[in-house]
């Protein structure tokens, strides 16, 4: 077999998209679709089925694919160890999955930092699945994750990266000269910052340990909508203070420390078990260490 026509399938496979896939390749969409039409006459299957513009892996290929992109994965480790990775000349994309909130406290500083020592490359931000995140990172679909602290083991891999603590945001012009209380805390309406369409936010969860309930007004996918909800109303927002920062409150936002305790928000760095040892990977791990440092 022509292991090219793997690497079109790779292609494929991630974009679902026959003309995406044809520029990360930089062919052009008819020598993709001459490609795919070889490689399923070799495998005896259709492997992809059109559904308007994009291409549905069928049930065999969704079932089969992760353990072929995982060799392929091993394959391209196995060859670059016999030459020495340099960041200077490398044009590798370094795809890193991470929520939201991540993204907006970390992506910048780290394409600052990844700019200076690696200017050929490029960098793609992820959202991902927990639940399959073990099997993005084997898939080779993500170089490395960042996300709080999850309930996976061997082969993914992990290590604390960063801490943050909450505090409070409420509008400026709120009649109040001294930081909130504990009773004025569980009294006001507040915004909630969820992905997720229902379920209890970190804050709530601890609230509801110590015995306490507070009234969630609005619930949105990201801070930076709820920072402009608090600036237009009165509702308070409880955020990790690092990303209070990258936000930037304005004038319109007064920060005060949480009258009560909570525990901080404690990020993970996951990379898959296979990438160890990958030159590549370990660099891209001790900068995003360095970084977090």
């Amino acid at each position: 077999m022509d292991l090219n026509l793997l690497h079109v399938f790779e292609a494929v496979y991630r974009e679902q998209h026959l003309t995406r896939a044809a520029d990360v390749l930089a062919l052009t969409p008819s020598a993709v679709s001459h490609a795919l039409r070889r490689l399923r006459e070799q495998l005896g299957d259709a492997l992809f089925v059109r559904d308007g513009k994009l291409m549905r892996p069928t049930p065999t290929c969704q079932r089969l694919a992760p353990a072929l992109l995982d060799q392929l994965a091993r394959l391209r480790q196995l060859i670059q160890a016999w030459g020495q990775f340099d960041p200077a000349l490398t044009r590798q994309c370094f795809r890193i999955g991470m929520p939201d909130p991540v993204e907006l406290m970390l992506l910048t500083p780290l394409h600052r930092r990844l700019t200076q020592l690696a200017p050929l490359a490029t960098t793609a931000s992820t959202h991902f699945e927990r639940s399959s995140l073990a099997r993005v990172l084997a898939a080779g679909q993500l170089d490395l994750a960042i996300d709080v602290a999850l309930p996976l083991g061997e082969p993914v891999r992990h290590g604390p990266l960063l801490e943050d603590r909450f505090c409070l945001l409420m509008r400026q012009d709120q009649p109040s000269s001294e930081a909130p209380s504990l009773a004025q805390y569980l009294q006001a309406r507040h915004v909630a910052v969820s992905s997720r369409a229902t379920g209890v936010v970190m804050e709530d969860g601890a609230l509801a340990h110590l015995g306490w309930q507070r009234e969630v007004a609005v619930r949105c996918q990201n801070y930076t909508t709820a920072v402009r909800l608090v600036a237009d109303s009165d509702l308070w927002l409880t955020v990790p203070e690092r990303l209070a920062d990258e936000i930037g409150q304005g004038p319109a936002v007064r920060r005060w420390p949480l009258p009560f305790s909570l525990p901080p928000v404690q990020l993970h760095l996951y990379w898959h078990a296979h990438r160890e040892g990958d030159p590549a990977n370990d660099w891209l791990r001790q900068q995003v260490m360095a970084l977090a440092a």
